[in-house]
């Protein structure tokens, strides 16, 4: 069983994709013991994004959450935001922000962010010690 989900597309034909890199290795958290990561490959694919949708990185970020859904019951939810909520808890890492909901941290706690961009798939890949099993379409996850 994989604790892995992939959350990403396939590059449309003829489209360039980045040589995998040899090391994942997480940006430098804002504080220690923090209760997730975001790889630097991650971090530079989410900084590229958000100047692309116009949040500033000052004021938004990226929000990560849980929902209930797909085949093995609970699914990831990625998109940006333009200010965090009230009880929301907030990662920064290399001065992007991570925005993480007080019920989505429970099953997100202590995973780490990555984002793969190979010639058959890109995307932002979960590694989530919580998930006990992952479905075969690579988007959701039980724990």
């Amino acid at each position: 069983m994989s604790n892995m989900v992939t959350i990403g597309s396939t590059p449309a034909a003829g489209a360039f994709a980045m040589p995998p890199q040899a090391e994942t290795k997480p940006a430098t958290p804002a504080a220690p013991g923090q209760g997730l990561q975001v790889t630097d490959r991650a971090v530079k694919r989410i900084r590229v994004a958000m100047a692309k949708e116009g949040i500033s990185p000052e004021e938004g970020g990226l929000r990560l959450g849980v929902m209930g859904g797909g085949c093995s019951g609970l699914s990831y939810s990625i998109k940006f935001d333009t200010q965090p909520r009230e009880r929301d808890r907030i990662y920064e890492f290399d001065g992007v922000r991570v925005f993480v909901d007080p019920k989505s941290f429970l099953y997100l706690h202590g995973m780490t962010l990555d984002y793969e961009e190979t010639l058959m798939r890109q995307g932002f890949n979960f590694i989530n010690p919580n998930s006990t099993r992952s479905c075969g379409c690579g988007s959701s996850f039980s724990s």
